[in-house]
């Protein structure tokens, strides 16, 4: 009998670990999904002010890309600090955690919103014409002041979520989604005796919209448990500037690598641009569908973060092993299932964007590369969730290594010579994304088994538990 029990203890173990996981990843992965269908409702109805509006509003969402990305990364560090002081039952530390990450929030979001109200000039000398860039410009001074309240929402949702609690920041997301369409149509177009300010109005209705998310965020956390307890902006003033260095150390490398990330992505479009239309159309249409699929295993890895966070606050090596490989497991088969669904679906993805009267050729591109997409899915996956449960160990500068040499030098490389080297053309782009994903994944996951089998505790971590 005791054998019996010895072999279904560690079953359990593992099994409450995926349960756990699958709780916490639910509502983050829910969360990401209702940010994109607030994007896809804004290009839905900018899309009714014609062709010049959507290239402006493409040439507006590129340069606020690149900003919020950075700001994200920074935030995107609070998740890691305050799951590590919950694990070490450390609620000060857990608010201090928070109270950087809206510190840094104003002080990156301020400046940056200043720089984007003269992107127009920008654009015109990266040699964009003038009238697409004064349309987005005119996007831009409406959108450009969003940055800092998307931030400060973010950071409360890492708070959230590290207190196992993520649900308030999707209720509060789901009822972004119809308040911003009805606000964007209001402005956009007008209705009931405002003025049409056309892009300016979507701009200004994301903004708006921000901010709610921001108060209600704030809200919920003086209103109910467990978070009013920690009186989130309670010495809201006070400096606490070793732990805000802690928190630059920790999320300027997260930064970095979503920058890397973006960039050679947009490089892999301009590479279909160059091949073709037709190309580049298929390129988008594929993409666009890898980033609806992506948000799961996006959610899981915020997670694995959370819960790897969590075991290194008790230092619990072990859990923290767990948690991460656990975590891994989960968004591999579920990109798998994904996967297969793809295969199975890849003729008639395509026709929900460009509809049954698309070119052919198109379409059978579009098939193709989501096809040779089946692996990037899972590689993809893999390694946004490796990645989330190094940040749980505070571990951000090795990653970003991995990235520049992942995507730069294997993936793009890799990209440009299939495509126009090897003749493979638009398929060797994504072959050679394929190659750069599973390069990075490959390292993130050596790189957790390594730091999981030590039993030791990140000296950031020492560190902030030294100053609790």
């Amino acid at each position: 009998m005791s054998g019996g029990i010895n072999t279904s203890a560690p079953a359990r173990i593992w099994r409450d670990e995926l349960i756990g996981t699958v709780k916490l990843a639910g509502p983050l992965a829910l969360t990401q999904l209702g940010q994109i269908a607030m994007m896809t409702v804004d290009l839905a109805l900018i899309g009714r002010l014609g062709n010049s509006a959507v290239a402006a509003a493409a040439l507006a969402h590129s340069v606020l890309f690149t900003a919020f990305m950075f700001g994200l990364g920074l935030v995107t560090a609070v998740s890691p600090l305050a799951a590590q002081a919950f694990g070490a039952r450390k609620p000060r530390l857990v608010r201090r955690a928070l109270r950087v990450g809206l510190w840094t929030a104003v002080m990156v979001g301020i400046p940056l919103s200043l720089l984007q109200m003269r992107a127009g000039d920008l654009l015109i000398w990266l040699g964009q014409p003038t009238d697409a860039a004064l349309l987005a410009q005119r996007y831009l001074d409406g959108l450009a002041w969003s940055l800092t309240p998307a931030w400060l929402f973010i950071a409360l949702r890492g708070f959230m979520s590290a207190l196992n609690r993520p649900e308030p920041a999707l209720w509060i997301t789901l009822a972004a989604i119809p308040a911003n369409g009805v606000l964007a149509y209001l402005l956009i177009f007008g209705a009931f005796g405002l003025p049409r300010l056309d892009l300016l109005g979507a701009g200004i209705a994301t903004t708006l919209v921000s901010i709610g998310m921001f108060v209600a965020g704030v809200w919920i956390c003086y209103a109910s448990s467990p978070f009013k307890k920690y009186h989130v902006l309670g010495h809201i003033w006070r400096s606490d500037w070793p732990l805000f260095r802690q928190l630059i150390a920790i999320g300027l490398p997260i930064s970095a690598t979503f920058l890397l990330e973006h960039g050679v992505f947009a490089s892999a479009a301009l590479l279909m641009g160059i091949i073709g239309t037709v190309a580049l159309a298929a390129h988008q249409v594929a993409l666009h569908t890898a980033a609806i699929v992506f948000m799961v295993p996006l959610g899981i890895g915020m997670a694995a973060t959370v819960r790897v966070g969590h075991a290194v606050g008790r230092r619990d090596a072990g859990a923290a092993r767990r948690a991460g490989f656990a975590a891994m497991a989960l968004g591999v088969v579920f990109q798998a299932a994904m996967a297969i669904c793809v295969v199975l679906g890849r003729e008639q993805i395509p026709l929900l964007f460009f509809g049954t009267g698309a070119d052919a050729a198109t379409l059978a591109l579009t098939a193709t590369l989501l096809l040779i997409g089946t692996s990037f899915f899972i590689f993809d996956g893999l390694q946004v969730i490796a990645n989330g449960a190094l940040r749980g160990f505070n571990d951000t500068r090795v990653p970003l290594l991995f990235a520049a040499v992942s995507f730069w030098v294997v993936g793009f490389t890799c990209a440009y010579w299939l495509a126009f080297r090897a003749g493979l053309g638009a398929a060797g782009v994504w072959v050679g994304l394929v190659l750069g994903l599973a390069c990075y994944a490959a390292l993130l996951v050596v790189r957790f088994a390594r730091l999981a089998h030590r039993d030791y505790l990140p000296s950031t971590a020492r560190t902030a538990a030294a100053t609790a």
